[in-house]
């Protein structure tokens, strides 16, 4: 009977097997977990909610489940007490390779009708935003590379000890190291990959290809482990190292087991996502090297050309020196450390490059040597896949993104960063071109302007821009721009075309007008609105949002359709939107220090306080008492007849889990609605709301310290005239 015969009866029989039926029934429900209990990935946006959770959870569950019915299906014959005759009849050899097959058959047949049921669920959940293409990628290597792993670990496991009982509780040890002790380690998480996040309106290839790289590498990894486990399945009687040193013979299998695990070594130490950064926070060697003396920096060139296929960038930097030391420097460079840097020239001749191997904060130290003389042109060719700060790997992977339609080159990640060179007389004069596909806008990070330089005619174009800062932001993508006049500025407003529908039913414009026009009016203006204009820019989903002068960043994650349909934040998407932008002058324009976990002191409570004022004025006071001061009462007379506000000991008793989720949701109560009554509280005691907007606006205004330049909620009482018992709502 040929191999491919077996093949197909052995897939029919396990496709007629209860147990099979089963599996593949509870793997077609197992996303329905991702939508409730089991939530790994953190960021608000649809995909992340409607199709990267419930792609995690199919990915768990369903390799769980796949484990053990392998683990049954090879232990069938045995079992049954048949396994004698059975490998009598056909190599055992033979049987262990159809059997894999046709499991890894099954688990693919069960990824694809889990992707076509689950498929109009998703449609109507994530709306306006939904990729097919992010669709496939999600299931297809959350979900459906995970149950091959499993499969190939637990049928390992089974061929090792031929038990089981011992196959199980080894697979359960696996999973368990997956799930916990390796958690903290991106290559090692081969049941959950680490996925913080997928983004809406702009592109996951990034988080994609990390985590594909991820999966191959272990699939690599455990395919070898099985080579190693198929040695091992027991022929004539002998044991497992009997019939491996039979099965060893044919000197092939071996080999493809030793290539296989080699592969994965080495995928795995040659990783190109993430650097190998020093851990140590505190460590600041690479700005704390000293001045070359008598050198410094007059200009500087760039031209960079992104590919957004492969998601690489090649780049060439010039910079104009002069050196008044009469003798040869050594210039340092931070460059990103997936960059290599392929030629260095000065004034058209060949200089020394040097990689030193020190990483930090996301550079690798490079030294160049610059020879002697009163001025020296220095060009150097660099270019590779960017790689992202180790720090980040399992916390928000996914960066630096380089697509068609996203780009965000950072510093380190668009040009080799001057370390150990101080500026001319005009600071860094700088010139960027880059080079993109029509369809991208390229938007410097602060008051630079870009212009369009030139179009080609494969459908790029250049854009140039001028610059002065040591280092520099670069935002680039499918953009629609809004100018809007309000507060005395121009706003340009930049937000992915592919969230336009969001944005327009939202009233977005409308409500960056309104947040402006009220905020200034009532506590100044922003401090990074530079020279009149001010750039609004929705970024990619990140961590949270920052600000510079001329600019201010906003993450895609406010401003989805689940987010602004958070009654919590206002009474509608319109009012979600003004919340959001009211974080421009409390939470961006006056940072807030770190509170105590009791504590309700955030911008979150300013933040609510200023949009149930701007609902007041908008809507009257009746509406804005009802949509806002009378959910913030409710909110608040349950969290103080909750039973664990009440017997705080008994929830340090709950498992961590169970705590952490009751803390988190206790925590938002106090930010969200028991601040803004207190300090509803605090305007009527210090005289009305006229009053208030005159302590905000001093607040807002004052001149702050570097080093300490954050409100606190004491310099709120301090200001107020109050303490904090004044405030207390009981």
């Amino acid at each position: 009977m040929r191999a491919l015969d077996r093949f197909r009866r052995e897939l029919g029989r396990l496709l007629r097997d209860r147990l099979t039926g089963l599996a593949v029934l509870l793997t077609l429900l197992s996303p329905l977990a991702g939508l409730t209990v089991y939530r790994p990935a953190a960021a608000d946006t649809m995909l992340t909610r409607f199709l990267a959770n419930p792609a995690l959870a199919g990915g768990v569950i369903g390799s769980l489940l796949f484990g053990l019915l392998a683990v049954y299906t090879l232990d069938r014959a045995r079992r049954s007490r048949v396994d004698v005759l059975a490998d009598a009849a056909v190599s055992p050899l033979t049987t262990a390779l159809v059997r894999l097959l046709a499991l890894l058959t099954a688990a693919v047949l069960a990824t694809a009708l889990t992707m076509a049921v689950w498929l109009p669920v998703s449609l109507h959940r994530i709306g306006a935003v939904f990729r097919g293409t992010d669709y496939v990628l999600a299931y297809a290597l959350f979900m459906g590379l995970a149950l091959p792993l499993s499969i190939l670990a637990a049928a390992a496991a089974y061929q090792f000890t031929r038990r089981a009982d011992l196959s199980l509780a080894l697979l359960a040890a696996f999973a368990g190291l997956g799930l916990t002790v390796w958690s903290d380690s991106w290559q090692l998480r081969w049941l959950s990959p680490a996925v913080w996040a997928l983004s809406d309106d702009f592109s996951n290839d990034r988080l994609f290809r990390t985590v594909a790289y991820q999966r191959l590498t272990w699939l690599a990894a455990l395919a070898g482990v099985w080579a190693v486990s198929y040695l091992c399945i027991r022929r004539y009687g002998k044991g497992a190292l009997g019939s491996l040193a039979r099965n060893a013979r044919r000197v092939c299998r071996p080999a493809v087991a030793a290539a296989l695990l080699a592969c994965a070594a080495t995928a795995y130490a040659a990783q190109p996502f993430f650097d190998h950064s020093n851990l140590d926070l505190t460590a600041q060697a690479l700005f704390e090297l000293p001045y070359a003396e008598g050198l410094s920096c007059l200009s500087r060139t760039y031209q960079l050309f992104p590919d957004t296929d492969a998601g690489t960038l090649t780049g060439r930097a010039t910079y104009q020196f002069r050196n008044t030391s009469g003798q040869g420097q050594t210039v340092a460079f931070g460059v990103n450390p997936g960059y290599d840097l392929r030629s260095a020239t000065a004034d058209g001749a060949a200089v020394s490059a040097v990689r030193t191997g020190y990483e930090e904060s996301g550079m690798a130290l490079w030294e160049v040597s610059l020879p002697a003389g009163e001025t020296a042109e220095l060009t150097l060719e660099y270019g590779g896949f960017p790689t992202d700060w180790n720090l980040t790997a399992v916390a928000t992977p996914g960066e630096p993104e380089i697509s068609a339609d996203y780009l965000c080159l950072e510093n380190e990640t668009l040009a080799p960063y001057l370390l150990n060179v101080l500026p001319g007389e005009d600071g860094f004069p700088t010139t960027t071109e880059i080079t993109l596909p029509g369809s991208m806008t390229v938007i410097p990070f602060g008051t630079s302007r870009a212009e369009l330089a030139a179009e080609h005619p494969d459908g790029t174009r250049t854009w140039r821009y001028t610059s002065h800062n040591a280092g520099g932001i670069l935002y680039a993508g499918d953009y629609v721009r809004e100018d809007i006049e309000a507060g005395g500025i121009t706003v340009e407003f930049y937000y992915g075309r592919r969230h336009q529908a969001v944005m327009e039913a939202a009233g977005a414009v409308e409500a960056v007008a309104t947040v402006i026009d009220y905020c200034t009016a009532h506590y100044g203006p922003l401090p990074v609105s530079a020279g009149g204009t001010l750039k609004l820019i929705q970024s990619r989903v990140a961590g949270g949002g920052y600000a510079t002068d001329g600019a201010s960043l906003l993450n895609e994650a406010d401003f989805t359709a689940a987010n602004l349909a958070d009654t919590g934040k206002g009474g509608g998407a319109g009012e979600v939107m003004i919340h959001e932008l009211v974080h421009q002058w409390w939470g961006l324009g006056r940072m807030f220090d770190e509170a105590g976990p009791d504590s309700p002191w955030s911008a979150e409570g300013l933040t609510c306080y200023t949009s149930y004022r701007i609902a007041k004025e908008l809507y009257g006071e009746a509406y804005a008492r009802e949509a806002y001061v009378e959910l913030w009462q409710q909110e608040v007379a349950d969290y103080y007849q909750n039973f664990y506000v009440r017997n705080p000991a008994y929830l340090a008793s709950l498992p961590e889990a169970d705590r952490a989720a009751i803390a988190a949701s206790l925590y938002r109560c106090r930010q969200y609605a028991e601040m803004p009554l207190k300090l509803l509280r605090a305007e009527e005691l210090v005289g009305g709301e006229a009053a208030m907007d005159q302590i905000l606006r001093e607040l807002f205004t004052r001149e702050l310290d570097p080093l300490n330049p954050y409100l606190t909620y004491q310099d709120f009482l301090d200001a107020c005239g109050l303490t904090e018992e004044e405030l207390n709502l009981g």
